[in-house]
């Protein structure tokens, strides 16, 4: 049953947000005045913005009605489900497996590279500011 509200729910917001795009805005009604046709449309005389206005407060009516029975339905919900409470941390140190770690190979072998001393830093030169007129 909440899932079928969800649903409706959603659907009917984006039959508002489809039915407010589809409406003229207050400026529109000027441009009517002065012979744009509006009378010879689909929706008859009165043109279109009847039609749509009173879809779209149905369709909110409808979106206010599924908000609140979500809210309701919500609210009677006798399980707490608290996700910080139900982690459980276990313990694996068993069940992973020890890594063995390569032979170590004598200094003289050809097959070990030298390792170098680490780089020590060196102070920084002395900067010149060349003169004018030398």
């Amino acid at each position: 049953m909440y899932q079928l509200i969800i649903i409706v729910h959603v659907l009917l917001g984006l039959g508002i947000i489809g039915l407010v795009l589809m409406q003229q805005g207050r400026g529109a009604d000027a441009g009517a005045a002065f012979g744009s046709g509006s009378s010879g449309s689909v929706f008859g005389a009165q043109g279109s913005a009847s039609f749509l206005s009173r879809t779209t407060a149905i369709f909110a009516a409808l979106f206010f009605t599924t908000s609140l029975s979500l809210a309701y339905l919500s609210g009677q919900s006798t399980v707490v489900a608290d996700l910080m409470a139900d982690q459980k941390i276990e313990k694996n140190a068993g069940d992973v497996p020890l890594v063995e770690s390569a032979p170590v190979k004598a200094a003289g072998s050809a097959a070990t590279a030298p390792v170098a001393a680490p780089i020590q830093p060196t102070a920084a030169p002395d900067v010149v500011v060349p003169t004018e007129g030398k």
